[in-house]
């Protein structure tokens, strides 16, 4: 059974937040308000907190649980490894626990975290909900067993050379194909984050939005192999990657794990990938 949490938000480091805070309200509609220090970028579904620091990394991540009952069985399963400093949060919540990965990434858990100040009511642009994000490490494995064994994300689909050894791997924490995505490379660092739309006409629409506003996709539109999801990506001004994608895959609770060959059509069946190592 899935861990019953979904992706609430990101927060990231740059060196220039306020630019990048412009970045993300002009290209994804996100309001944008300084509050206590760092920009906290905002529409319905999606919700992204920027400060001061290096560019590419991730300073925390938040999951939420709706259900307080799968909230007190996590508690009760991996509470006593929850030993990092919850942060200061964007949004008001009942509860709420932290931990770091192997990379000392920071990863937040909370019961029924809510919305930041500030969000509007009503979206201007078609729905596009923050569904999952992207990890570059320098070895999936131990970041796998972590997000797999202590957590309880459940593995959708890994990918592996011709010697066995894992490239990337695709955790979910719920229905959705994958909440994370872990990917072999020379550094370790923040890939990426995706947001959710409902249809391939809204994917038209924010494809629209982004020529309208003369903003460059430098990825797409493709279709990757594991997820199955169609999507395109740009380029915020740190060098992140911001994908929008329609079409995840709705996995089974039973589904097997699945196995793809690293090499580039697997990252996109359709042409060209990002290839990460």
């Amino acid at each position: 059974m899935e861990l019953g949490a979904s992706l609430h938000h990101l927060h990231l480091t740059s060196p220039d937040p306020r630019r990048l805070a412009d970045f993300y309200a002009r290209t994804h509609g996100l309001a944008a308000s300084e509050q206590a220090g760092r920009w906290v970028c905002a529409a319905p579904g999606r919700t992204l907190v920027l400060s001061e620091g290096p560019a590419n990394r991730l300073e925390h991540a938040l999951f939420g649980f709706a259900d307080a009952g799968r909230w007190q069985a996590f508690k009760d399963r991996v509470g006593a490894r929850m030993t990092a400093e919850v942060p200061p949060l964007p949004v008001a919540c009942d509860d709420a626990l932290a931990v770091r990965d192997p990379d000392g990434n920071l990863v937040v858990f909370a019961l029924r975290p809510g919305t930041p100040v500030g969000v509007p009511s009503r979206d201007t642009l078609p729905e596009a909900h923050l569904q999952h994000f992207a990890l570059r490490t320098l070895d999936p494995a131990p970041m796998l067993a972590f997000y797999e064994g202590v957590l309880g994300f459940t593995l959708s689909d890994r990918v592996q050379d011709d010697e066995g050894v894992l490239r990337a791997c695709f955790l979910r924490t719920e229905n959705l194909h994958h909440a994370l995505a872990l990917f072999r490379a020379p550094v370790r660092c923040f890939d990426h984050q995706s947001f959710e739309t409902t249809s391939w006409d809204d994917m038209k629409a924010w494809g629209d939005r982004m020529a309208a506003i003369r903003e460059t996709i430098v990825w797409g539109i493709g279709r990757h192999g594991p997820g199955n999801d169609v999507f395109f990506m740009v380029r915020d001004p740190d060098g992140n990657l911001a994908e929008i994608s329609a079409e995840i895959e709705v996995c089974p609770p039973d589904r097997p794990a699945g196995v793809w060959v690293h090499e580039e059509r697997t990252l996109n069946l359709w042409g060209k990938a990002i290839m990460r190592d």
